[in-house]
């Protein structure tokens, strides 16, 4: 079995697609809040039941964003389930940065010396990585982590919770 067969065999799987749906649905809401509300500080993590979206904003402002953003989904507007600040543009960064800082520092000669001499290449090489890693990470959103299709997903139920200082909520789909 291919690594593009693997791939897309485990993408297939009805748990993974209803994260990745959940998570396309969790960007789309996001996008649709930022337009309506400049509100800093929106994080959010989906699972396969929903998505959770930690930051304070009204629950009637998030509902109606979440059924916006569906139905936008619905309509086909595949770029709302891309976001900028999603995790996986954080690990793609993350990834690349540290693979290079390993090629780099421990490729040949191990004195200290001979280390500190590679330190411009390692930033000029972690830079390149850290350009390269945005749209990677959003390649890799758009084919790996989200789905733009909501297919006949419904929002069920939407719950504000406070756990001290930090607001939340959680929006439960089927």
């Amino acid at each position: 079995m291919g690594m593009n067969t693997l791939v897309s065999a485990v993408l297939a799987k009805p748990a993974v697609e209803r994260v990745r749906r959940n998570h396309g649905l969790e960007h789309a809401t996001i996008h649709m809040i930022g337009a309506d509300v400049r509100r800093g500080g929106m994080a959010g993590r989906s699972d396969h039941h929903g998505f959770t979206l930690y930051g304070d904003v009204p629950t009637d402002v998030l509902a109606d964003a979440c059924e916006r953003a569906l139905q936008r989904l619905r309509s086909g507007e595949r770029g709302l389930a891309i976001h900028p600040y999603c995790g996986t543009n954080f690990v793609t960064a993350g990834l690349l940065a540290s693979l290079v800082a390993v090629v780099t520092v421990f490729s040949t000669g191990s004195s200290w010396r001979t280390r500190l001499a590679r330190f411009p290449l390692l930033i000029s090489l972690m830079t390149g990585a850290l350009i390269l890693s945005q749209p990677l990470g959003m390649a890799i959103q758009r084919s790996v982590t989200t789905s733009a299709d909501p297919g006949d997903m419904k929002i069920v139920s939407i719950k504000r919770r406070r756990i001290g200082a930090l607001t939340f909520h959680r929006v439960d789909t089927r």
